[in-house]
């Protein structure tokens, strides 16, 4: 079996050590490089090119959403496998769509973690079975929308974050509006525009006006 490189991408670095110590015990694994923030793992995907990344989720700066989405364009031959404390869907669905190969809970077993690299380094797909309900469920609603997004497909936290992003207001003045911190902030907006497959501000705002949730 052929060596899997992997980078370790995760802002604690405790838990980093840990994934390092873990996965030393694994002759067809090695640690190539480590990132706490999604600039330092793109560049360390460029150095070292990776056949795994170990993606968290929620990271000051560029979040794992983002990052996950431009290692799969910048990179294909390197795998993307989420590794986070999040299993709901509104975590999951977006960081697959994004390109990630898998996803598993930080409070999995060992043995699951070798597994998921290892089924991703040789070109498959891993989801943990906490995770895999969610993901049918999205397919069969995609398939009964026809893929369509209308407003009422998004949560109410994510609908009262388009309403403050139309408005003018920044990360920090929207996470104070609505007690949140702003990295929780930072996730909302990507994902929002990751579901509605918009990529500025201009477009988010157009999207508004069409859909009534703010006045022209």
């Amino acid at each position: 079996m052929s060596e899997i490189r992997v980078l370790l991408v995760d802002d604690h670095a405790i838990l980093r050590a840990g994934l390092r110590a873990l996965l030393g015990y694994y002759g067809d694994i090695k640690v190539v490089g480590e990132a706490q923030n999604g600039e330092e793992a793109l560049d360390q995907v460029g150095k070292y090119r990776p056949k795994v990344v170990l993606m968290d989720v929620a990271m000051q700066g560029m979040n794992g959403l983002e990052t996950t989405r431009l290692i799969s364009q910048r990179y294909p031959c390197t795998r993307v496998l989420v590794l986070s404390q999040h299993e709901d869907r509104q975590y999951v669905v977006p960081l697959l769509q994004a390109g990630a190969a898998g996803y598993i809970p930080k409070r999995a077993m060992g043995k699951d973690l070798i597994n998921a690299i290892r089924a991703v380094s040789e070109g498959g797909t891993y989801l943990h079975p906490s995770v895999s309900t969610i993901v049918l469920e999205e397919m069969r609603g995609k398939h009964q929308n026809n893929g369509k997004i209308s407003p009422d497909s998004l949560t109410q936290r994510e609908t009262e974050i388009l309403k403050l992003i139309v408005q003018g207001m920044t990360n920090s003045q929207i996470a104070v509006a609505l007690s949140l911190s702003v990295k929780t902030v930072e996730w909302h907006r990507s994902n929002l525009m990751s579901k509605l497959d918009l990529h500025n501000v201009a477009d988010l705002v157009r999207y508004a006006l069409q859909h009534g949730l703010v006045e022209n």
